[in-house]
């Protein structure tokens, strides 16, 4: 069996192939339960989460993620976010991998937001703004130019120290990369704002946002978090991951369903409608769009599979 550490599974999992990776998983017809979604209280701290995530596709792979974010290790300088992945075969069920559940986590959600943006943001999008500056952002930036012609790239943090930091280690991935010190205005300058926070309180206001601009929310994954306000989603065409968790887990779309500013049908499709071909995506050069995004068992089982053949393959090669 093979174990697969943060480095290999950051190697084996190329931005190029794993969105398409992912898209073709979603055009599939991979099974994927009801995550089991606990919250776990944490003594003078925000509630922990603890996620359980399995998927398969019959007959080939089947996989479960254990994952926990803990918010509060911030403090302890500490990664937010941890968990593990067990690949195995749907055929006999022999255990095929254990995978690195934090990298392959922020590997397949800066997929799936680059994945969506290929359909909803604009094809010449040449300004990306990141939002936040955690383990995720390297990732989004990095996927994101794997898809759009980006030229300029800025991140925004509440801590500009952070910022800084996240922009030096950026400059590694992009040569124009530097920190957004006002955030409306870089909301107002970007052709893509992709979000990746732990804000319990919207960051990005909708009269902000300039037409022809996307808008990728993946950060509030509870009900009572909230990336962008009320008149980003009201400006916005909707677009989800998936319905049965957007709508009932990322509170930027699910307060709004609460106070009845929209309905179910507000939301245009799914990134499986997308991925099959079902919805063109993006109908317009003015066109304001907005992807919601809490994570799908079968994003991280695509990536796992990409890393166990793609590790595979080099070792038969080695030998």
């Amino acid at each position: 069996m093979l174990i697969l550490d943060e480095t290999e599974v950051r190697n084996t999992t190329a931005f190029p192939e794993l969105v398409e990776a992912v898209r073709t998983m979603f055009a599939s017809d991979c099974r994927m339960p009801t995550r089991h979604h606990h919250s776990l209280r944490v003594p003078d701290e925000p509630d922990a989460t603890l996620l359980l995530m399995p998927a398969w596709t019959e007959g080939l792979y089947m996989g479960v993620k254990i994952v926990s974010v803990f918010p509060g290790n911030v403090r302890r300088s500490l990664p937010s976010v941890s968990g593990t992945y067990l690949l195995s075969s749907a055929l006999t069920g022999q255990n095929l991998a254990i995978i690195d559940g934090a990298e392959l986590t922020a590997r397949r959600t800066a997929a799936s937001s680059a994945l969506a943006a290929r359909f909803l943001s604009r094809a010449d999008a040449k300004t990306l703004l990141v939002c936040g500056t955690g383990r995720l952002s390297l990732n989004l930036i990095e996927a994101h130019c794997s898809q759009r012609p980006i030229e300029t790239v800025l991140v925004w943090g509440r801590s500009a120290e952070k910022a800084a930091e996240t922009v030096k280690l950026a400059s590694r991935l992009h040569g124009n990369v530097s920190v957004a010190s006002d955030l409306e205005a870089a909301v107002r300058e970007a052709d893509i704002i992709s979000c990746g926070t732990l804000s319990d309180t919207a960051i990005v206001k909708g009269a902000w946002l300039k037409p022809g601009s996307h808008l990728d929310l993946i950060g509030a994954f509870t009900p009572t978090m909230r990336e962008c306000d009320d008149d980003a989603v009201l400006r916005a065409s909707l677009f989800v991951d998936t319905y049965d968790g957007a709508l009932s887990e990322g509170g930027d779309l699910v307060q709004p369903l609460r106070a009845g500013l929209i309905g179910r049908d507000a939301i245009k499709a799914d990134l499986a409608a997308l991925s099959r071909g079902d919805h063109a995506g993006r109908s317009s050069a003015e066109e304001i769009t907005l992807f919601k995004s809490v994570g799908a068992a079968l994003e991280d089982l695509a990536g796992a599979i990409l890393a166990f053949e793609t590790s595979t393959r080099l070792v038969q090669s080695d030998g």
